[in-house]
Formats: structure tokens, C-alpha cells, sequence
């Protein structure tokens, strides 16, 4: 294995290894625990769940890997705060979209090739890019894996 392949082994496995443990840690809170808030007047579990799904529905065209899954969870999700759209997907959905995202990202993530993972990403034009070519789909997983792990520590308070 070259160095190239076991720095994208080494984030991959952190996104992964993430990824597990918010499921396992999301599996583990009833319904009645993510509709509560994080703490008083912040956001509530259910509004987590939906923004990270929304949010990692961003990444498969940020990385060039097909549509949204689920473009409708953006508005409710991304741009608006919770408590502000009258009406959200059941927690029943959202976990079901939770499993469907993390299958098919993990499915996309393990067909690129290590190179392909140092391209440029969708919100980068080729000019910048030239001088940023830091600003690949390898740095998405890396940024996204810790606003998944930020998350993750929040949604522990509702245990």
C-alpha cells in the first residue's frame, strides 16, 4: 500500500468508524428522546437526524456521485432552524432515510479509486482549484466527519 492509499484508508475508516457509531448511538434513543430539545430553547434530536441526513445528501453532489437522495429535507433541514416548519418527516422516516444514505454513500465511497478521491469537488471551479487543490473530495469527507462526530456529541445529551 502506498502512502497516498493509507491516508484515504486512514480518513475513510474515520468516516466510517463515525458513521457506525452515530447509527449505533441513534438505534440506541427511543422516539420520545430525539423529539426532545438538546437542552432548553436548542435543537431538538429530530432535527439533528434530518439536518445530517440532508447534509450528507449534499456530499453525493458535492462529490460528484449522483443526485440527492432526499433534496426535500433541505429546506426544512439546512435552511430553516428547527421549530420553524410546521410540519417534518416521522422519526420513523428520517431513520429509514438515515439507513438508505449511509448504505448508498458507503457504496460510493468504496468505488472511487484512491486518485479519484484528490479530485476536485463540485463547489470548487477548475481556476481555484489550481491553486487550492486542497479543496477535494477527500477534505468533504474530512470536514463532514467532524460535523458528524459535533452532532453525535450533541445527540448523546438526550440519553
Amino acid at each position: 500500500m502506498t502512502t497516498t492509499e493509507i491516508a484515504v484508508k486512514m480518513v475513510l475508516d474515520r468516516w466510517n468508524a463515525s458513521i457506525k457509531n452515530c447509527d449505533s448511538l441513534l438505534s440506541s434513543l427511543t422516539d420520545e428522546q430525539l423529539q426532545k430539545e438538546i437542552a432548553p430553547g436548542k435543537n431538538r434530536g429530530i432535527y439533528l437526524l434530518g439536518h445530517l441526513i440532508a447534509v450528507h445528501d449534499d456530499m453525493l453532489i458535492l462529490m460528484d456521485m449522483g443526485d440527492k437522495l432526499y433534496p426535500e429535507l433541505n429546506e426544512p433541514f439546512i435552511k430553516s432552524p428547527d421549530k420553524t416548519v410546521a410540519q417534518l418527516p416521522s422519526i420513523a422516516e428520517l431513520r429509514s432515510f438515515w439507513s438508505k444514505q449511509c448504505d448508498v454513500m458507503r457504496q460510493k465511497t468504496d468505488s472511487l479509486k484512491t486518485d479519484e478521491w484528490f479530485e476536485k469537488h463540485t463547489a470548487v471551479s477548475a481556476e481555484d482549484f489550481a491553486k487550492e487543490p486542497h479543496r477535494n473530495k477527500l477534505n468533504i469527507i474530512i470536514t463532514r466527519t467532524s460535523h458528524l462526530q459535533y452532532h453525535s456529541g450533541q445527540l448523546v445529551l438526550l440519553k
